[in-house]
């Protein structure tokens, strides 16, 4: 029987709930690492540990740097009192802010918004709704003249995807929900790939000569959403914001010219250095993109892949499989699954080679 690879449903697979993880591991080099060799079609199971083994020295190892905004706020509608909580998606101009969010009854232009902080004590924000946006977002001005990232440390909270099941991120997803070496507020998601590591493992591909550089892509809220069309050629692939610089493009071409791999940590460093390709050649790039990374496109500048096990029916699967192959990617889904892998954002990986 032959698979239709544009219809949604051949991208769905069964996940037990309980493999979910709402929790990362206990200690980083603890979680489970899944090889994937794509010339055997072979599975191995290791731990995050075992990583700098894995790898070669002149490897170069391609993180993203993004960091999580606190960009979940909770508030009221200014008139009516009602409840309200929601998100920070982007700052399309000064003293606009975009956001998304839910309330009873019907949002309604020119109505305000005033956002509490976390502790209660300080004075509130406000927000007053301009104009509904075609994507279902809202376009608010800001009261206040300061940078979102200053008021958002004011106001907001660490935003955590649906399924890991809490609203308010705790002193433990504060600490855990954000990769070591982000550097680069923006993201409303982690680059969750990289939330495995510590300076100590980052020390250890040092001590090996596994080289290390980085590229920026801001996480946005298309990356909680699984595609809602029968086809992906039907499907809108959302944008966002990435950049790779000329510090970077040089060291990996040195890598290339002395026979090293590329190793892409998580699915948004594979967009960000795709994106900046120009045909074979990568090249200096900042601004939006909306790479949807499908079976049979051909990949530029990465060599192997170190992901976390993602929804079904999403665009993340989508590229994982157009990197290692459908049946191999479902074979380690189904492997994942029967040998109780922890799936998602603080779950388990897989290392793709």
């Amino acid at each position: 029987m032959t698979i239709d690879l544009n219809d949604i449903s051949a991208w769905q697979y069964a996940l037990p709930k309980e493999l979910i993880a709402s929790r990362p591991a206990e200690r980083h080099d603890e979680a489970r690492l899944m090889v994937v060799e794509r010339a055997s079609q072979s599975i191995c199971h290791y731990r995050i540990r075992d990583l700098p083994d894995l790898l070669q020295s002149g490897d170069r190892m391609v993180f993203n740097n993004t960091q999580v905004l606190p960009a979940r706020l909770f508030g009221y509608r200014t008139k009516t009192l009602g409840r309200w909580e929601g998100l920070f998606l982007d700052q399309p101009q000064d003293g606009f802010w975009r956001i998304t969010g839910q309330t009873r009854g019907k949002l309604r232009s020119q109505e305000t918004l005033t956002i509490h902080p976390p502790d209660q004590q300080s004075p509130h924000l406000c927000l007053t709704l301009e104009e509904r946006l075609e994507d279902g977002s809202w376009l608010a001005r800001v009261d206040v003249d300061e940078d979102p990232v200053t008021l958002l440390n004011q106001f907001g909270t660490l935003p955590l995807p649906p399924y890991i099941g809490r609203t308010v991120a705790d002193d433990r997803d504060r600490d855990r929900y954000q990769t070591v070496f982000a550097e680069r507020p923006g993201a409303i998601a982690a680059p969750t790939a990289g939330l495995h590591f510590t300076k100590t493992l980052l020390d250890s591909f040092r001590e090996r000569r596994i080289e290390r550089s980085a590229v920026t892509l801001h996480v946005g809220i298309g990356t909680y959403r699984p595609v809602c069309t029968e086809k992906l050629s039907d499907h809108q692939m959302h944008s966002e914001w990435c950049e790779v610089r000329e510090k970077t493009v040089d060291q990996i071409s040195d890598t290339r010219d002395s026979g090293g791999r590329i190793i892409a940590v998580g699915t948004t460093s594979v967009r960000a250095l795709e994106s900046a390709c120009v045909g074979s050649r990568l090249r200096e790039f900042r601004g939006p993109t909306e790479l949807f990374i499908q079976p049979g496109y051909r990949f530029q500048m990465v060599d192997q892949l170190l992901t976390n096990f993602h929804l079904p029916g999403s665009t993340l699967i989508v590229l994982v499989a157009a990197f290692a192959g459908y049946d191999l990617t479902l074979k380690a889904y189904r492997t994942a699954v029967e040998h109780r892998y922890r799936f998602y954002s603080y779950g388990d990986a897989m290392l793709i080679l």
